[in-house]
């Protein structure tokens, strides 16, 4: 399946959830946000379906997230549904990990190929103060049960200036005797005009290599996402960078999302799309449904304009935990 501008979209990142068991600052306020109505929430049978009508498009690639997609009830059958459907070559998770021990060993059971684990700090009270709640200690557990476990495993860091950017030594240092992916996110001011945290990847990069001396580039399978991978002299890991904001991925995008209440969304910046929730319940048959989507995804737009943010059309105004980042 292509878009209007010849990409090829294999991707499919699903939110089955607005719901989350933390409150982390650049996610969602501290009362949380107002949850969707049961009623308004894809369910499991309806997501399902959709992931088949995408697979017949030519999706291979299905990547389950929240919210935090492990507080939904049943999570674990959906993996295996999804990852046993013909045309889905990987399935992942993006996670904050609180959940992931208790739940681990039915997920692998299911198929789950490779899973994400959102962490910003090692510093027991700063991630208190950033996900306002505890859990490190249960984060780190998951993260090695996954590399024991044999999961392609990466980190993900959003970099935030005067919050963590004393930590990116340290936390890329996680990749030097374990097999995984430390990867660090430029800040992104999704729904929300909000540029002061942004911290550049290349001051990341530079701070990193201060430390460990020149990167090489990794080019080892490691996903389907828009990273760039390095890897430091004597690294078993290596170190990630997804730089929206600097070093904008557009041309190569290949993805499109489904929020938790149906809505396909084409671009993390902008509230283009169409509810494909409201085509099933209106009865549409899957060649219809098929019909849709192949119309929507002609219209995802050529690039983000995050650094001309007050010139821009069609701003996405929703958290991120509503719209499955």
């Amino acid at each position: 399946m292509r878009d209007g501008f010849g990409r090829n979209i294999d991707y499919l990142r699903i939110s089955v959830t607005d719901r989350c068991n933390l409150r982390c600052t650049y996610c969602m306020p501290e009362e949380g946000v107002e949850p969707m109505a049961h009623a308004d929430v894809l369910s499991y049978e309806e997501t399902v379906r959709l992931v088949r009508i995408f697979a017949e498009l030519g999706i291979k690639n299905v990547r389950l997230t929240g919210g935090e997609p492990l507080v939904r009830r049943g999570i674990e059958s959906l993996v295996a549904e999804i990852k046993a459907m013909p045309g889905i070559e990987t399935l992942s998770i993006t996670t904050n990990g609180i959940l992931l021990p208790e739940k681990f060993s039915s997920l692998k059971e299911g198929g789950l190929d490779a899973v994400n684990i959102s962490l910003d700090t090692l510093v027991p009270e700063k991630f208190d103060r950033i996900t306002r709640r505890t859990g490190l200690p249960v984060v780190l557990e998951a993260i090695d049960l996954c590399l024991d476990a044999g999961i392609n495993t990466k980190i993900n860091v959003v970099a935030m200036k005067g919050v963590n950017d004393d930590e990116f030594v340290a936390l890329a240092e996680l990749a030097r005797d374990r097999n995984l992916a430390v990867r660090f996110i430029e800040y992104m001011p999704i729904g929300k005009n909000d540029f002061e945290k942004y911290v550049p990847g290349a001051e990341i990069r530079r701070q990193i290599e201060e430390a460990f001396g020149p990167m090489t580039p990794d080019t080892a399978p490691r996903g389907h996402g828009p990273a760039l991978y390095y890897r430091p002299e004597g690294f078993k890991g290596c170190i990630g960078f997804i730089s929206a904001m600097t070093c904008a991925f557009c041309s190569s995008c290949n993805r499109v999302r489904l929020t938790a209440d149906g809505f396909l969304k084409l671009c993390l910046q902008y509230d283009i799309g169409t509810s494909l929730r409201d085509a099933m319940r209106s009865g549409a048959s899957d060649e219809e449904i098929k019909d849709v989507i192949i119309k929507t995804v002609e219209k995802k737009p050529k690039e983000h304009t995050f650094n001309d943010w007050l010139d821009a059309k069609h701003i996405e105004e929703k958290n991120m935990s509503k719209i499955g980042g």
